[in-house]
């Protein structure tokens, strides 16, 4: 080995290597002190990905289980209220039986109404005031049809003559269907030309009134319909009482894990007892007379399954909710555990390699030391 002063190789090789141990120890503190294996993407870009990626399922997942127990709360607001009106209903059924006897006088009558009207008040008052976090529990919403379009003209016939070569436009979606009128166009013709037209899948008819009506069969409530014709008129969406669907989302951040489960309330009144198509008037119902009192009867009855049906449907939706949950929650165990695997600093690893990198950092300072005196040594050969 040639002896020199201008390069110290040992020398060089210890503080490289001191370095490297230095970087170690570093990395070491670093993880130690967070706990986590990945505090950089240089540390593990992959991990780094597939970790943040988990973390944010369980999140949404979390709010998901948050969102599926607000939905619960919801719904046993509106049972426990549906519970007290089945308890007033079944009062109103006594009521009413009782004024139907003929053993009962006209004035003792006007009492049981009295009653029963008080009753129907604070079915009232119960539809109108509940609440949870700060809306109506039962409630319906007018909105325009946007499956509908109606000329809103009246007094139309089929035969009713178009004026020549005006178009009729009807739209769905990205499908149009046009009719142009000539000189002998009626709106029969104009109604058998989008009831045979495939493209649209429209549908049109006269109503009771001679509006020209369009609707979409396929439900997709996105249909237009244009017209330049002055015997027509403008086509307009009429409004149409829609009930207000509570719809909790539950969701895994992901579009394919994501999903809505929905229940409709609707409203609650004494002249709105309804579930599905079935829908009891209670307001004009009396027990001032024997006949009256049995048509109430009937009223009465059919609002108490209505009611039933409607806390049967919370019912079924409550429990959904809750098996939701519970899924929810094991998914967000099974993720947070898949998440630690890759994110988390495994401490005994980590320990063993404190001691390790110490050890080498001293013997590494040590090495250099000796690697910088043995230069020394070439000062004796020019004594």
């Amino acid at each position: 080995m040639a002896f020199s002063i201008l390069n110290n190789i040992p020398s060089l090789v210890a503080q490289n290597q001191l370095n490297n141990t230095a970087a170690g120890l570093q990395r070491t503190l670093f993880r130690l002190s967070s706990g986590s294996r990945i505090n950089s993407g240089a540390d593990d870009a992959a991990g780094l990905a597939i970790a943040d990626g988990l973390h944010a399922n369980t999140t949404a997942l979390t709010q998901s289980a948050r969102n599926a127990n607000d939905g619960v709360g919801k719904l046993q607001v509106a049972d426990g209220a549906l519970a007290q009106v089945t308890n007033l209903l079944n009062r109103s059924v006594t009521l009413a039986t009782e004024s139907a006897t003929g053993t009962v006088s006209d004035s003792q009558r006007v009492a049981l109404d009295a009653e029963f009207s008080a009753i129907k008040s604070e079915i009232d008052r119960i539809g109108s005031t509940t609440t949870f976090n700060g809306t109506q529990v039962f409630q319906n919403t007018t909105a325009p049809n946007k499956n509908e379009q109606d000329t809103g003209v009246g007094g139309l016939t089929l035969a009713t003559g178009l004026t020549n070569t005006d178009t009729v436009t009807v739209t769905s979606g990205a499908k149009t269907f046009t009719f142009t009128a000539n000189a002998t166009s009626t709106v029969g013709d104009l109604v058998n030309g989008i009831n045979a037209d495939q493209t649209v899948g429209a549908k049109a008819y006269l109503d009771g009134s001679g509006n020209l009506v369009v609707t979409d069969q396929a439900g997709r409530n996105n249909i237009t319909a244009t017209s330049t014709d002055p015997i027509l008129g403008a086509f307009t969406n009429p409004t149409a009482t829609v009930a207000n669907s509570t719809n909790i989302y539950l969701s895994d951040s992901s579009s394919v894990g994501s999903s809505t489960i929905s229940v409709t309330i609707g409203a609650l009144s004494q002249s709105k007892v309804n579930y599905g198509a079935s829908s009891v008037d209670l307001s004009s119902d009396a027990l001032t007379t024997s006949g009256g009192a049995q048509t109430a009867l009937t009223d009465i009855n059919q609002a108490i399954q209505n009611v039933s049906a409607i806390r049967g449907s919370l019912g079924a939706t409550i429990n959904r909710l809750q098996s939701a949950s519970t899924v929810i929650n094991v998914q967000t165990q099974n993720l947070t555990a898949a998440e630690d695997g890759i994110r988390s600093a495994d401490i005994a690893s980590e320990v063993a390699n404190l001691t390790k990198f110490n050890i080498l950092n001293q013997t590494g300072i040590s090495a250099l030391a000796q690697a910088n005196q043995a230069q020394q040594s070439i000062l004796s050969l020019l004594r």
